[in-house]
């Protein structure tokens, strides 16, 4: 195991410096002058933008440009934001928690919906459930989940009045941050206000996040199961009389692989950012800070977002396939 992550860890150099050339070219490749728009409402000359562009180092060639984009990398520095006049790592980092909020509930929810339902289809293949459950996934990923979103907000939000539209907390729960986590915040403080607000305002965006992973990890789990079924073990276990909730244990277990691949990717996509959803719903995290960044043209902190969700991305591939042992022993590496 050990020769296996040190071999991994050296792979990843090549990608490492493969995902920084690729984020610092194609961010310049966006048409648009990020000087000319972070100065667009105030008044100002040509010789202002060609001073801010020189301060920025925005004037020198490209390759001067990446070669101090590079150093400053390895020293863990991401640049300073134009927009917000911040280092690029503190205004992810302070973002970052929203997102990690959203995405592990998104994911316990669409846990809690794919295994129950998938296990039960593939064990009653062709019954009821499994076509009703069918239908229900189906529809999952083939509907857009900005749609379901706005649908959300039009019936839960401005017909009924039940949930809010957007943000994340209401400011009168008076809730005191210690980890920037709010539902773990609130349970620390005893705040009732503030974990009812932060539910509130959490359940829309991570239930069209949490469906649209459910109805994918269903199907996976499903195909699996069925797949599975079709094994000699699975057969002898039945022909020797063993329980049938003990036969589906093992079944589900051998199952999983393919579905931790499945999970392992969506996971990726929710820590980097749900761009469209967190926009819908205001959601103050690093989604929504990945489209104010394109639209100010904000190029260090742009590409700082992507080279630190790529990296993010990496690592959880590796995360994956290390888990890919621990659910089945027979997996060895070498």
């Amino acid at each position: 195991m050990l020769n296996y992550l040190l071999r991994r860890m050296f792979l990843l150099l090549p990608v490492i410096v493969g995902i920084s050339i690729l984020t610092f070219t194609l961010i310049r490749l966006i048409p648009g002058d990020p000087v000319a728009i972070m100065l667009q409402d105030q008044p100002h000359t040509a010789e202002d933008l060609s001073r801010i562009r020189t301060q920025w180092g925005l004037d020198e060639p490209l390759l001067v440009q990446y070669g101090r984009y590079v150093r400053q990398l390895v020293t863990g520095d991401f640049g300073r934001s134009f927009m917000l006049q911040q280092p690029v790592l503190s205004v992810i980092l302070d973002q970052l928690p929203a997102t990690i909020e959203l995405a592990v509930v998104s994911l316990v929810i669409s846990l809690l919906i794919a295994l129950p339902v998938g296990v039960v289809s593939a064990v009653r293949q062709y019954s009821r459930f499994d076509r009703i459950g069918t239908v229900i996934a189906t529809l999952g990923i083939s509907m857009p989940g900005f749609w379901i979103g706005l649908m959300l907000i039009v019936v839960f939000s401005v017909k009924l009045g039940w949930l809010p539209a957007s943000g994340r907390i209401d400011y009168v729960a008076g809730l005191e941050p210690i980890t920037g986590f709010y539902l773990l915040d609130s349970l620390l403080t005893g705040n009732l206000s503030a974990l009812t607000s932060t539910l509130k305002h959490l359940i829309m965006p991570a239930m069209v996040l949490g469906s649209a992973m459910a109805a994918l990890t269903m199907r996976m789990v499903r195909s699996s199961m069925l797949e599975v079924a079709k094994q000699d073990y699975v057969v002898s276990a039945r022909a020797k009389g063993l329980k049938e909730r003990a036969v589906i244990v093992h079944m589900l277990r051998n199952a999983l692989i393919p579905t931790i691949t499945v999970l392992g990717m969506q996971i990726s996509g929710l820590l980097g950012g749900a761009i469209v959803i967190e926009t819908i719903f205001a959601w103050p995290g690093t989604g929504r800070l990945t489209v104010q960044a394109i639209s100010s043209r904000d190029y260090f902190l742009l590409q700082g977002i992507v080279f630190f969700f790529a990296i993010t991305t990496v690592f959880f591939n590796l995360i994956t396939d290390i888990v890919y042992g621990l659910v089945d022993p027979r997996i060895r590496y070498s």
